[in-house]
């Protein structure tokens, strides 16, 4: 199965994270920083005093990344909808809830998860 995670910072990158871990194709979108960082060292995912790194392709343009079959939108609002046209057209879609402070999301993520 192939995942695509939209927005790699501290939700997105350890959905990512724990994804590529549990062996799942896993790509990302990002920009800035962090893309630089993840295409340089790789996703670096750090928590609960474990850490480990993900190799994960990483883009900054959604259509570099091909067809997925899940993406997960791990956005705040205004950037949600010039991703959701760029990688939506036949995969399903989950958004990631921010509600949850980063340490819960170690725990519930699977609970914390919205389909769409």
């Amino acid at each position: 199965m192939k995942i695509a995670v939209v927005g790699l910072g501290a939700v997105g990158g350890l959905i990512a994270g724990r994804l590529a871990r549990a062996g799942f194709a896993v790509s990302g979108v990002a920009r800035g920083a962090t893309l630089a960082a993840v295409r340089k060292d790789r996703l670096q995912v750090r928590i609960d005093g474990d850490s480990w790194q993900a190799p994960i392709a990483v883009s900054s343009n959604p259509q570099d990344l091909g067809p997925q079959d899940l993406v997960v939108l791990a956005l705040k609002g205004p950037p949600l909808h010039v991703s959701r046209r760029a990688l939506l057209d036949r995969a399903d879609t989950v958004k990631a809830r921010y509600s949850l402070p980063a340490r819960g999301w170690a725990r519930t993520v699977g609970a914390s998860l919205a389909v769409s």
